[in-house]
Formats: structure tokens, sequence, C-alpha cells
């Protein structure tokens, strides 16, 4: 008896997720078709030319804005942005700083401090059991 592997697909919007871009700047074909799991695996060892760009240029979906900003997705939500920015938008709102970045980033700084002092605190405790 041989078992036959089927192909393992996913929706677009998942690759997408996947490989870091926002989907509806992606390429027509890319969207209206699933994805293999070796088609993603050979997007992220070899990007296209239009996955390049993408990840250099934008626009990018929220998580990379969030992350590029130093704020959360919710925190991009507080501030307003709402849609895909492009890498250019990104800078202008770095250098422009406005009241609720530098809120959000003071938010988020604050949150990986308290994160990493329950990590230290999590690891004393293990260490005092062993």
């Amino acid at each position: 008896m041989t078992s036959h592997q089927s192909t393992q697909t996913m929706k677009p919007a998942t690759a997408a997720k996947k490989l870091g871009v926002y989907l509806e700047a992606t390429p027509a074909e890319f969207r209206e078709g699933a994805v293999s799991r070796a088609e993603l695996n050979e997007l992220q060892a070899n990007p296209p030319q239009w996955l390049q760009d993408l990840r250099s240029n934008g626009p990018h979906p929220r998580p990379v804005v969030a992350a590029k900003l130093g704020v959360s997705i919710a925190g991009l939500a507080r501030g307003g942005v709402t849609e895909a920015l492009t890498t250019e938008q990104i800078e202008t709102l770095k250098q422009q700083s406005p009241e609720w970045l530098q809120r959000e980033r003071a938010t988020q700084a604050e949150v990986r401090k308290e994160a990493a002092r329950l990590k230290k605190k999590n690891a004393e405790r293990a260490e005092h059991r062993s």
C-alpha cells in the first residue's frame, strides 16, 4: 500500500501574511489562486521582483507597519492608521513624530519592560525550584 501525499495549499491571504506583504498589492495571479507549500517555500527562497519591491517599498500590512514604527497594531488603530502604508509614508511619520506615535512608542516600551521583568521573575522562580 503506497500513500500519496496530497499537495498542501493555502489561500492567497494566508500566503501573503506568511510572506509579510499586503495582499491587495500582490499581482492578480497571486491573489486569484491557491498557493502550495512548495510555491511558498520557493517565493521565500527566491523572491521574484514584485515580492522584493513590495517588501522594500510597500504598501506594507499593519503588522509590518506597526513593527517598523515600534508600536502595537492596536496603537496604530488608536493613532488613526487603518490603511497599509508605504515605506516612504512610514519614514515621514517617523520624522514628523506625532504625539500619538510618541505615546504609543512609550506604551510599547513599557510593555516590553514589563514582559522582561516577568520573564526574569519566572526564571528566578524556576531556578529556586530546581
